[in-house]
């Protein structure tokens, strides 16, 4: 233990010292700054204060005294120190021979004292340059490693840039800063926000949240943020109920009114339960105070205030927000965080800084006013501030921005190395920063085994651990649980299997959605001037469906063979009617025409039999058996009109009809013929009737003249089965083709028919003759129905 503190004692004696003057309290206007000699100097930008007091502030220019110490900062910068201290020891440093310095200098979280900063830099860099005594001049500044916000970044950058010193920062995170034609010289160890708003975006729309309040600052990164949001959330259907702007200084008169009407719009925007934030730490927690006393005054429950809380990399990792709240007061909170690293290197430093008691503050000025706080607020002795600081150190430490801080000096230490092999670098002047600009870009470096190399932007793209808060059993609030990981090359939020995953999930039962969804069979109608996410839901009309909710318009079905009443999620197919063979109707047909054929031939059977006898010679022989043979064939055809028909189907059965019911209707006709032609008596007529009497040659002209008619039809334009469709049923039915060559067909069964009747009414007035007559007639009206 001794050792160790003798160890520590010599490191920080060596190491850090103070250039300015001051004591680093709320009233002191002097620039405080910590630094350690080497051959290559690194200028550290942080923002160790969070604001300047702008109560004395007059025309005269003047440096405004800085105040409220951020533990957060110290320890970003007490991480860049440790960095250092290890590259120094590292192969690519010692192999040259080279040892990095340092000089830390406090931007209090405002533009005007960064650049107050970087003038100061510039001004060494200046005085090395210019031609004056060298010796009078301090160690240039190579490169920079700062800012933490993007504003006091995009400042320092535009400064930076006339020199051409590189700048590397752990937390700005502004997309303007990708611009390398306006920041030729700004580099960064962490990805740009285009990426953080799209993993926001991706998180709201795997949740189904779409209506969602904004609150941010009115600074360039709070702006820059904003925008790129509400790109990112509009290309997945997320609008915007509420955006509130923050004033960027917390010392300003007019944020306590801008936070005030920020609680009064969160409150009365109860259907917004998502909000997100882009403020800073101390805007949150001023802002969920004011939540809290709101509640208060208007006697509510502290449900009412509960909110799905997300949060950006500038204070998802600051628990201390909630004051004197519970996250039970204030809801949940999912925060997105750069990617964090191993701390143990980190953590051994304060181990040595603990054991190193009260010396370990050595001339750090801002470890000294840490000290005094301590000292001051909880009235500690001097034997017991180390253990405090330290334990303060710990609480405030950040695995995320350690990583950033150890990548940043790790690329500049890689960089001088690269430089420096070719170059004696010990020699002050013999190393410019456009060198080292040059190196950075072309040097892929080392991290713990693991390379690293900067974009084309200048940016390091490792993606984001999305958190979530929870409190353990005494109430204290772990913002480290990683439930999700976001991979900005694909896109994609990968969600991780650890136990604390299931809290995330839980929050889907959260509903931030300005209107109700739409259910399947209604679409979404947004009234005009209204957000797209503000709307009432229509029913589909008929024939028209939606199969998921919040569909913008109803689709159509396909009305050929589909259809659906009003407010339908889906089409039904319509129903497909033909002559089926379980109606009933054709089942007593069919009935029917199955008896007959057995009747036709039962009869042919007896008339063959008996085929000699006179009966069946005086009934007409052998065309007694045509005229049975002509019923079967029309039996069969009346048959295939039931079922589903087919294009043959509805050829064959009425070209079989047609030309059975001729051939029947000829042997009837041919049967007249000879009953009139044996009961004429005027001898005249009668060798007329004689000579015309042809049986066989009347029957085959009918037929083939029906043939015929059926052959062209066939040709022309056959029959074929076609749909007729109904609104909701499909009629399947035979489409007879030409209507002209159907009724030519029929036209030839009428004038054998005619004849047939003709000759049967000439026939005389016997009572044989009458009875043949009558039962030829029943013979064609069978036949014809």
């Amino acid at each position: 233990m001794a050792w160790d503190s003798l160890l520590i004692c010599y490191h920080v004696t060596f190491f850090i010292i103070v250039l300015q003057t001051g004591k680093g309290t709320e009233t002191d206007t002097s620039v405080p700054e910590a630094e350690a000699p080497g051959d290559i100097t690194i200028g550290g930008i942080f923002s160790i204060h969070e604001d300047v007091d702008q109560k004395n502030s007059s025309f005269v220019p003047q440096q405004q005294p800085c105040i409220r110490l951020d533990v957060r900062a110290l320890v970003k910068s007490l991480a860049m120190i440790n960095a250092i201290e290890i590259m120094n020891k590292s192969p690519p440093l010692t192999d040259v021979n080279v040892t990095l310095g340092y000089r830390i200098l406090d931007s209090c979280s405002d533009v005007s004292t960064a650049l107050r900063a970087t003038a100061n830099i510039i001004k060494q860099v200046d005085c090395h340059n210019g031609g004056a005594n060298t010796s009078e001049c301090d160690e240039p500044v190579m490169v920079v490693v700062g800012a933490s916000f993007s504003e006091t970044s995009i400042a320092i950058a535009r400064q930076l840039t006339l020199e051409m010193i590189p700048q590397i920062s752990y937390s700005s995170t502004a997309a303007i800063l990708s611009d390398k034609s306006r920041f030729p010289a700004f580099m960064r160890t962490i990805p740009n926000d285009e990426y953080q708003t799209a993993a926001m975006a991706s998180l709201l729309s795997t949740f189904g949240w779409n209506w969602v309040g904004i609150v941010t600052t009115d600074g360039d990164y709070g702006r820059s943020a904003l925008d790129s949001f509400v790109s990112q959330a509009s290309k997945k259907g997320i609008c915007v109920a509420f955006r509130s702007v923050l004033p960027q200084s917390v010392t300003r008169q007019d944020v306590s009114s801008a936070i005030t009407q920020t609680a009064t719009t969160i409150l009365e925007n109860p259907k917004a339960q998502v909000i997100l934030s882009f403020a800073k730490p101390t805007h949150m927690m001023y802002l969920y105070q004011e939540l809290n006393n709101q509640m208060l005054e208007a006697e509510q429950g502290m449900k009412s205030m509960r909110r799905v809380w997300v949060a950006s990399d500038s204070w998802s990792s600051s628990s201390s927000v909630k004051g004197n709240l519970t996250l039970n007061d204030i809801g949940h909170v999912v925060g997105f965080t750069f990617k964090s690293g191993d701390l143990s290197s980190f953590s051994d430093y304060l181990s040595r800084m603990e054991a190193a008691g009260y010396d370990s503050k050595g001339n750090n000025p801002f470890l000294q006013e840490l000290y005094t706080q301590l000292k001051s607020v909880e009235g500690a002795r001097d034997s017991e501030l180390a253990l405090k600081a330290v334990n303060a150190l710990r609480q405030y430490t950040q695995p995320n921005t350690i990583l950033s801080v150890e990548m940043a000096v790790s690329a500049i230490a890689q960089a001088v190395a690269s430089v420096c092999r070719d170059k004696d670098c010990k020699t002050p002047g013999t190393v410019e920063p456009w060198q080292v600009l040059e190196a950075l870009w072309m040097e892929e470096f080392k991290l713990r085994n693991k390379s690293y190399m900067f974009d084309s932007n200048g940016d390091i793209n490792m993606g984001y651990d999305v958190t979530m808060w929870r409190s353990d059993e005494d109430m204290n609030i772990q913002v480290q649980d990683i439930v999700a990981e976001y991979h900005p090359h694909t896109n994609n939020l990968t969600y991780s299997n650890h136990s604390t995953t299931r809290y995330l999930w839980d929050l889907k039962n959260i509903i931030s959605k300005c209107s109700k969804s739409c259910v399947p069979g209604e679409f979404k109608k947004t009234a005009e001037g209204q957000h797209t996410c503000c709307y009432e839901c229509i029913n589909c009309t008929e024939n028209y469906y939606s199969n998921k909710t919040d569909m913008d318009q109803c689709l159509s079905c396909d009305t050929s063979t589909e259809w659906s009443p009003e407010g339908s999620s889906s089409c039904i197919s319509k129903e497909l009617l033909f002559f089926s063979w379980k109606d009933g109707f054709a089942v007593v047909l069919v009935s029917f025409c199955a008896l007959g054929i057995l009747m036709a031939l039962l009869v042919s059977a007896l008339f063959l039999r008996k085929r000699d006898t006179p009966v069946v010679r005086a009934a007409g022989g052998p065309l007694s058996q045509v005229i049975l043979f002509s019923l079967v064939m029309s039996y069969i055809s009346a048959m295939l009109f039931v079922g589903r028909p087919s294009s043959l189907q509805c050829k064959t059965r009425q070209v079989l009809f047609g030309i059975s019911f001729t051939l029947c209707v000829s042997c009837i006709l041919v049967k007249t013929l000879q009953i009139l032609l044996a009961f004429q008596f005027n001898p005249e007529l009668q060798r007329v009737l004689r000579r015309l009497y042809k049986p066989y040659v009347i029957i085959s002209t009918c037929v083939a003249l029906q043939a015929a008619t059926c052959i062209c039809w066939l040709v022309l334009k056959s029959p074929s089965s076609h749909i007729i469709r109904h609104p909701t049923t499909l009629l399947e039915d035979c489409d007879e083709g030409s209507y002209l060559a159907f009724g030519s067909r029929h036209g030839c069964e009428g004038i054998v028919e005619v004849k047939v009747w003709r000759g049967a009414g000439g026939a005389g007035s016997s009572q044989d003759e009458v009875r043949s007559q009558e039962s030829s007639q029943a013979s064609r009206l069978s036949i014809r129905d």
